[in-house]
């Protein structure tokens, strides 16, 4: 575990998992608490604590190379063009290499929560979702399908948790979606609250509001097309397939066409 001093840590806390991110620097520090407000935590006690040594820009490459993850016995190795990473998640410490831009801590992080997720149930999923009357709502579909536009549409009395990617847990027999402040095209954070999940809605635009009935097999599949996972271990895959099966079990999937405008939200409920 790290021994560095807290007075250079920020700790982010997304769905109750914290990540301590350990750096000199006052500048960076002050871009991550301003980046991450909402979920920061100086309280919390990290899961995982990362020292981040950084970079002048140009010394890595653009930030679309394709990302890799991969385990080397208790240690992960993560790089990308922009960023690389190396941690234990069992001790509970690592470190990252990267310029100083917010692109590239946001995917480590993205990263590390996969991992930590996949051990107990959980995952990452490209989703908007929204709380509304204390449950939770996930709308999921492929770039185009309307997740910013269903969330911009949301009533003034829905909380926003994300319009890009949804943070999902297992609690008990039950599943929450925790907000996160990986934002999509609204630009907006999401609120830092969760509730137990009501349903998931796969996105699709058309000439009038309905709501479709799905088979199973079909919200298997898009479930699992749309859940971030990149680490290259049978047996973390072999746990997302899992939570992927089980969550399709317990929480209903269906079909949402929409036209895009706010009556939609009269039939999601």
């Amino acid at each position: 575990m790290s021994t560095a001093p807290q007075n250079d840590s920020v700790t982010i806390d997304i769905g109750g998992m914290a990540i301590a991110l350990h750096n000199q620097s006052a500048d960076f520090r002050d871009l991550l608490t301003s980046r991450y407000a909402g979920f920061i935590r100086p309280e919390a006690h990290p899961q995982l604590e990362l020292a981040v040594d950084l970079f002048e820009p140009g010394s890595f490459a653009e930030a679309d190379d394709e990302v890799t993850v991969k385990r080397h016995g208790r240690e992960w190795e993560i790089r990308r063009g922009d960023f690389s990473a190396r941690w234990d998640l069992d001790a509970g410490s690592g470190s990252v290499r990267q310029s100083a831009n917010p692109y590239a801590i946001d995917s480590a992080l993205r990263i590390a929560h996969s991992l930590i997720l996949a051990r107990e149930g959980g995952f990452l999923v490209h989703a908007a979702s929204v709380i509304r009357n204390e449950r939770s709502f996930l709308f999921a579909g492929v770039s185009g399908a309307g997740k910013t536009t269903i969330s911009r549409l949301a009533p003034s009395d829905a909380a926003l948790l994300t319009d890009e990617i949804s943070y999902v847990r297992r609690q008990g027999a039950r599943y929450y979606a925790f907000g996160t402040p990986f934002a999509g095209e609204l630009a907006r954070v999401g609120e830092n609250r969760s509730a137990p999940l009501a349903a998931l809605f796969l996105l699709a635009k058309g000439p009038e509001n309905r709501i479709e009935e799905v088979a199973k097999a079909d919200a298997l599949r898009s479930l699992l097309s749309n859940i971030l996972f990149f680490a290259e271990d049978e047996a973390l895959i072999a746990n997302v397939f899992r939570a992927a099966c089980e969550f399709v079990d317990q929480v209903p999937v269906r079909r949402l066409i929409f036209v895009p405008d706010e009556r939609v939200w009269e039939i999601i409920r």
